[in-house]
């Protein structure tokens, strides 16, 4: 019997066909069909795999580079391109890394790190980079390149500095009030003094004793939002009324300081929708600011209003100003424009940060312009219920 073995083309793959052939042919041509079939399939889902992984790579925020046993680039994302700041001439591991670090060596990352991973931080720029470096094999298990992970831990370096300074400031707002009242106590203990003296070296203990509560509380009020452990009660309320109820509990150093302050509320002003505590907090704060920072026979005008869908309260003050290049960070924990006034005054360094802490928490805003001799502006915008 006559045997024709035929291929078809069917979508570019091709299929045997057998004609007046005997079973065993028949057979065969059905496997052959069958591993041709699979073998598509194969090839498409490893496509699609390789297409994935390449989608992956190229929009990751990390950086990641692969290097051949001879150091040569074998794979590179855009994101280690633009950390490393990676040229077209840098071909290898050696002409990238020698000038970020001279101790950076492809042969001891893989023959002498024991097949264990490496970490090495370094600065490019005004980048904080780390670099993670694990070495890989082939299926004998033998070396057959390096793998390099690029991070940027910029920010995670900055909040670490601002940690330091932060647990700094705290040390050193608390050694201040102590080692006043310490060594008053000494005195009073080491001799007997008048009535006059004595009511003096008291006053300068119980003064700095207070200021030190002062820096605690602020301090467990800042540590309570920051762990979201302080309630936020909202309540409809009259933010025309709550500003001169403010004005009222401080006018005793409004009088001292002979300041002429003008409350004005605009009449269509609605009910706002907020916690009333930590609003009337950031009012107080905000309005013992310009009483202090203003001179004697000083102007503070206050309004309240609203625009839009927010209320606001303007505080507009004649005072000292703040300067331009201190704008930015005033809301920072323990920032202060001149820190030997401030502390004379009995600030703590920590008020606006809880102010901005409390109307975050309530979706509102402050804005503060100022100007050095001429005084300062702030602005707080607070939702209203409608």
């Amino acid at each position: 019997m006559q045997k024709e073995l035929h291929q078809e083309k069917n979508h570019g793959e091709k299929y045997l066909t057998v004609t007046n052939g005997d079973s065993e042919i028949q057979d065969i041509a059905t496997a052959f069909n069958m591993v041709t079939t699979e073998l598509k399939q194969n090839l498409s889902e490893v496509n699609k795999q390789k297409q994935q992984i390449e989608t992956i790579l190229l929009h990751m925020t990390d950086g990641i580079i692969a290097f051949d046993m001879k150091g040569k680039i074998i794979l590179v994302n855009p994101a280690a391109t633009r950390l490393l700041k990676i040229m077209p001439e840098d071909e290898n591991f050696e002409q990238i890394f020698k000038k970020i670090d001279e101790n950076i060596n492809m042969e001891k990352i893989i023959y002498l790190e024991n097949w264990t991973s490496s970490n090495q931080r370094v600065s490019i720029g005004d980048k904080h980079i780390n670099m993670f470096f694990a070495p890989f094999k082939d299926e004998n298990d033998r070396p057959d390149g390096v793998m390099v992970v690029i991070q940027d831990i910029t920010e995670h370096v900055k909040l670490d500095n601002m940690r330091k300074e932060f647990v700094a400031d705290v040390s050193h707002e608390l050694k201040t009030p102590i080692t006043s009242i310490m060594g008053y106590a000494d005195t009073l203990l080491e001799d007997e003094y008048e009535r006059e003296t004595q009511e003096r070296f008291l006053k300068v203990i119980a003064t700095e004793a207070r200021r030190m509560a002062k820096l605690v509380t602020d301090l467990l009020t800042l540590s309570r939002l920051d762990n979201n452990k302080m309630p936020v009660n909202k309540e409809q309320f009259d933010l025309g009324d709550l500003v001169k109820k403010c004005q009222e509990k401080l006018q005793m150093e409004i009088n001292k300081k002979e300041h002429q302050v003008e409350c004005f509320v605009t009449a269509n002003v609605p009910p706002v929708y907020a916690d009333k505590y930590g609003i009337e907090r950031v009012v107080l704060n905000i309005l013992s600011n310009s009483i202090k920072y203003t001179k004697e026979k000083g102007n503070i005008k206050i309004y309240v209003g609203f625009v839009y869908n927010d209320a606001y309260i303007k505080i507009i003050d004649n005072g000292l100003g703040i300067p331009e290049e201190d704008l930015s960070r005033i809301f920072e924990r323990f920032y202060r424009v001149d820190k030997a006034r401030t502390r004379e005054m009995g600030g703590t360094g920590l008020g606006l940060s809880i102010a901005k802490e409390i109307l975050d928490r309530n979706n509102g805003s402050i804005d503060i312009k100022s100007e050095v001799g001429k005084g300062t502006e702030v602005v707080i915008r607070i939702p209203t219920s409608n």
